[in-house]
């Protein structure tokens, strides 16, 4: 590997030469998986059925640069997308989830020194993590999200944050800070190496700014066949290698990377730097590994939906009455891509924005899990392993015995 992060290709089909890595600029990326007519959104609320069935549609192909390791969605379009309205992206209702966040909130200003510093975050969504940080320390604190809203932040430090509903872009490069945040944002941006370069120009002459970003780990995903995991707002995919290389490329010097939540998330630190390090964190893989498990996902994914069809088609056909509980972006891709309908017959989200909406693509509707005390199903679809403990412990407590299985 060079000082810039490149390695030798290392290829799983057939380069398409007119395409080309966002994010090192490699140049002939190879299709590995198509999916078409899935929801643009998948946490956009949606109010009816009928507009649930009738939402808007875009195209997944994603290809493979053997150059970095970076996966893209090369039938994107952005303009097919808003994110400024209706959008229900927080997780903040997850006991588990705001948990973990809130510890990681704490971890970053002792670790990287931010007791009363400035923070920027880049897609700060409802404010929670701004939020966290501020009470564990942080001075001052920007968010940048189209999809905020004003009325969701509700705590004693809320007037040390300021909060801009708009879309991160060079037009707030002049917002800085000691440490620059970017959580779950990076892979709905299809420009990557262009994002990457407005962080990093903003940071000219602050060496010491932490570059502190979180998104999920592609790897995983591969290797699992989890393609619920793989949806239309998700453009850009990455694996530790491809984001670490990424770093390196805009300039910035990466000095720890990490798998946390369950193996789930990435979590990439840097700061500013002049991009030429050779050194290698031991996460890093190459794109060779990658590759492999792009061979893997194309051979088993398949097997893999059959094998959900042929579930949940079992459990109707002898009359067992299935739920799935994630009323995200796992479950619309889960429900779009196995095209179900009456074998689920309701999605549970403890989100209560969410409750009584409908699932883009299915019109699955959303209910609360206070409902399944009536409903009593019999089969239960944890949509990400993380929550089945919570799950199973809400399950209980409504004195509903299911059987619970994880996606």
């Amino acid at each position: 590997m060079s000082a810039a992060g490149h390695v030798e290709p290392a290829g799983v089909g057939t380069p398409e030469p007119q395409l080309v890595c966002p994010s090192c600029g490699h140049r002939g990326l190879e299709i590995f998986h198509e999916q078409h007519e899935i929801p643009v959104h998948s946490v956009q609320l949606v109010e009816t059925r009928a507009e649930a069935l009738a939402f808007p549609r875009g195209s997944l192909r994603l290809g493979f640069c053997a150059g970095c390791g970076f996966i893209t969605n090369t039938a994107y379009d952005p303009s097919l997308q808003d994110y400024a309205v209706s959008y229900e992206e927080t997780q903040g209702f997850s006991p588990t989830f705001s948990a973990w966040a809130d510890d990681l909130a704490g971890r970053w200003v002792r670790d990287y020194g931010l007791t009363g510093k400035d923070v920027l975050e880049i897609g700060s969504g409802k404010g929670e993590f701004l939020v966290s940080m501020v009470e564990h320390g942080v001075g001052r604190a920007v968010g940048i999200d189209p999809s905020f809203v004003a009325g969701r932040v509700d705590s004693p430090v809320a007037d040390r944050i300021t909060f801009i509903k708009d879309y991160y872009s060079d037009a707030y490069a002049h917002l800085t800070g000691d440490a620059v945040i970017c959580r779950h944002t990076l892979e709905h941006i299809a420009a990557t190496r262009d994002f990457m370069g407005i962080v990093r120009r903003s940071l000219d002459g602050r060496p010491a700014t932490a570059v502190l970003f979180e998104l999920p780990d592609v790897l995983r995903v591969l290797r699992e066949v989890a393609f619920w995991d793989i949806y239309y707002e998700h453009c850009s995919y990455f694996t530790p290698g491809s984001l670490a290389r990424l770093y390196r490329l805009a300039g910035f010097e990466l000095l720890d990377l990490a798998l946390e939540y369950q193996g789930q998330y990435i979590l990439a630190a840097g700061r500013p730097g002049t991009g030429v390090s050779t050194d290698r964190h031991p996460l890093e893989e190459d794109p060779a590994e990658v590759a492999d498990a792009v061979r893997g996902f194309t051979r088993g994914f398949a097997a893999t939906r059959a094998q959900w069809r042929d579930r949940l088609a079992d459990a109707r056909a002898r009359g067992r009455r299935t739920v799935i509980w994630g009323g995200g972006s796992k479950g619309v891709s889960f429900l779009t891509t196995l095209e179900i309908g009456e074998e689920v017959e309701y999605v549970v989200d403890v989100n209560p924005y969410k409750q009584g909406k409908h699932m883009a693509g299915t019109g699955h509707r959303v209910v609360s899990p206070e409902l399944l005390r009536d409903h009593r199903p019999d089969l239960v679809i944890a949509m990400n392993p993380v929550y089945v403990d919570e799950i199973g412990a809400q399950l209980s407590s409504l004195g509903v015995d299911a059987e619970l299985l994880a996606a």
